[in-house]
């Protein structure tokens, strides 16, 4: 098997400095290469429609939970910022992608929906986008997946909650 890049880093670091841990590079290292690929690869067919993964996301949250969410509840569900998560909303419904509905008790609040087009948009995009996500994990078996999916799960578990509060 051929050396990746953060092998080649790791082995750096340790004829530079022999006594260093290098473990972690191993793990959080190749996440971070991983996903920096991912991102330019897996987007591409967001791009191809004119969205951004953020973008992507939001319009997700709001057909899988299948009912209007507040942007407080987009920002928390997609771990976005408040003013990350207005920007993207203010784009999504200049595109007509999804409607505002104020709140009728509380003016300040808004309720936000996929509109028809948002909907049909990413009832096609997705089976799409899953599919090319597939074709980038097909030089794994269903196995490794597995493996690599469970090991991920409990690292996410694990940061959840050491990072979780400190980040709230």
């Amino acid at each position: 098997m051929a050396e990746d890049i953060v092998a080649g880093v790791m082995r750096q670091w340790q004829q530079v400095m022999p006594a260093l841990d290098t473990a972690p590079m191993a793990v959080i290292g190749r996440l971070n290469r991983c996903s920096a690929l991912l991102q330019q690869a897996a987007d591409a067919p967001l791009r191809r429609e004119g969205l951004t993964r953020s973008e992507f996301d939001i319009l997700g949250t709001l057909r899988r939970t299948d009912h209007e969410l507040t942007p407080g509840r987009i920002a928390r569900e997609t771990f976005a910022s408040g003013a990350a998560v207005t920007k993207r909303l203010r784009r999504l419904e200049s595109a007509g992608l999804i409607g505002r509905r104020p709140d009728d008790r509380d003016r300040r609040v808004s309720h936000l929906s996929l509109t028809a087009a948002g909907r049909t948009l990413l009832d096609r995009l997705l089976p799409a986008q899953l599919a090319y996500e597939a074709a980038l994990l097909e030089g794994l078996g269903a196995e490794s997946q597995e493996q690599l999916a469970g090991g991920l799960g409990e690292l996410l578990v694990l940061l959840e909650g050491r990072l979780g509060s400190l980040l709230e």
